[in-house]
């Protein structure tokens, strides 16, 4: 492991986020909630990195999530929205080659992301309101994304569910 990982990952104290693959800790989990115990609003630290390997399979959410990058290298974050098109984002401190340091995926969309290649670490974070809960995670199968994006089939193999694990564990809530 990389010495700037391991100190990252010990300061944090990171954890594999499941059914996803993300090292993350959640950092806010807002004491108000909404009708059915959801919070308003929650918020977490994400990294990527290849020791210990980490990165963020294809799932969509229900609500809007909004990423911000915090520091490292940069990242990539791809999208497959409903109408069948698709988008790379790229996530960094170089705004004049158009990385960008926040961006919000819309309810809906399939995300999925990893670190760029030859990077160390990419630091992130998410914050959503309302918040995050396990049952608003939907992972997205190679299977079930092969069939209605075939145009980003390298992606979808390197980065669909190729498990049945498509589900955070019961009770999870970040």
């Amino acid at each position: 492991m990389h010495p700037k990982v391991k100190t990252l990952v010990e300061h944090y104290q990171f954890q594999p986020l499941p059914a996803e693959g993300t090292l993350f800790v959640s950092t806010y989990r807002s004491a108000q909630e909404m009708d059915g115990g959801k919070p308003f609003g929650t918020a977490m630290i994400g990294m990527y990195c290849d020791e210990p390997h980490s990165m963020s399979l294809f799932h969509r959410l229900p609500v809007d999530e909004t990423w911000h990058f915090y520091g490292g290298d940069p990242l990539r974050l791809v999208l497959l929205f409903p109408d069948g098109s698709s988008k790379d984002i790229i996530m960094g401190t170089d705004t004049f080659k158009g990385q960008l340091v926040q961006f919000v995926i819309p309810a809906g969309v399939w995300q999925a992301g990893h670190m760029i290649d030859g990077g160390i670490y990419s630091l992130f974070g998410c914050t959503m309101a309302p918040g995050f809960t396990g049952d608003m995670f939907e992972g997205g199968t190679q299977k079930q994304l092969l069939d209605a994006y075939p145009d980003r089939a390298a992606d979808i193999r390197q980065l669909g569910i190729s498990t049945n694990e498509t589900s955070m564990p019961k009770g999870f809530a970040s």
